[in-house]
């Protein structure tokens, strides 16, 4: 029991962390423009704001979402104890909480190889993907269409999981691609020219961005487990290292050029584990984290060997 925790633990800080490097890059670009009371605010409360408020309150949120008939209250005793008729109720709707999450994952993996500009980890693959890239909709559309249909045959409300799963995925992605535009603007004041104005507004941004790439994390963790305080404990240790990352490490860790694709691949498989979970397989649960090594592990000695070679 104690081995299982402390993977799933583990496993959930490695996803957080790697799935997390893209904003630990904007977030280090945009703080080299700062001043430097507003780098030292954004590494105290932005932490505190991060771990406990993003990542410690939004898996309640989700869990609540779906356990409408549990107050809130009852949903946070339920995270922590073992009361049979709370937790028998949240278990019923971890179909539809697994399918919304799944069909976000899998759409962020599709979106990613088709249509992002990416470092090619897997040439032949990812090449023939991005060839395809007029696909990219027409092929999600089909897809939540037919994940669709099957999951209404289960119930209305795993249909209806689908489609928000969906619906999250366009609306965070619409987020993610603004925060380029607004980036770019950001990045055009050096230090020296930071008025309290800018800072307060880049401030805003970092911790508006910081949430959005937040939801990938935390969706993804209920493959992992759908026990908050492990993904709380998981989650939260991903994003204080995400952080340390941003003011230490961040030029050592752009070298490590396959790092968001192995990032893009264990989403891939954590997506594809939601969904099956939600029909109804058993898969155990150390297969994700298991997963999430292996893969992690392969593109990381893929970079490095790449650094050995320069």
């Amino acid at each position: 029991m104690l081995l299982s925790t402390l993977v799933i633990i583990i496993g959930l800080s490695l996803f957080e962390t790697v799935s997390s490097v893209d904003n630990a890059i904007i977030n280090a670009e945009v703080l080299a423009t700062m001043s430097a009371r507003a780098r030292r605010w954004f590494m105290t409360w932005g932490v505190l704001f991060a771990v406990f408020i993003v990542r410690g309150l939004f898996p309640f949120i989700i869990i609540w979402v779906f356990n409408t008939k549990l107050n809130a209250l009852q949903v946070l005793s339920a995270t922590w104890s073992s009361n049979p008729l709370v937790l028998h109720s949240i278990n019923r709707s971890a179909p539809i909480l697994l399918m919304t999450g799944g069909v976000f994952l899998v759409f962020l993996f599709l979106h990613w190889i088709f249509l992002e500009e990416k470092k090619m980890g897997l040439p032949m693959t990812e090449k023939f993907f991005m060839s395809k890239g007029v696909w990219f909709y027409a092929i999600v559309s089909v897809l939540l269409l037919i994940i669709s249909w099957f999951a209404l045959k289960q119930s209305n409300l795993m249909g209806l999981g689908a489609v928000v799963g969906s619906s999250l995925f366009f609306i965070t992605q619409g987020f993610k691609e603004n925060a380029e535009i607004v980036e770019k603007k950001l990045l055009g004041n050096s230090p020296e020219q930071v008025d309290a104005g800018s800072s307060l507004s880049k401030l805003l941004f970092l911790e508006i961005i910081d949430f959005t790439f937040s939801i990938d994390g935390v969706l993804g963790a209920f493959a992992f487990t759908l026990s908050v305080p492990l993904i709380l404990i998981g989650n939260g240790l991903g994003a204080i290292l995400v952080r340390q990352m941003t003011v230490s490490n961040i030029d050592r860790i752009k070298k490590y050029v396959y790092l968001k694709n192995g990032a893009m691949y264990s989403i891939l498989v954590l997506g594809i584990i939601m969904i099956m979970h939600s029909f109804g397989f058993y898969i155990p649960e150390y297969i994700s984290p298991l997963t999430t090594f292996i893969i992690i592990g392969f593109f990381f000695w893929k970079s490095k060997m790449v650094l050995s070679q320069s």
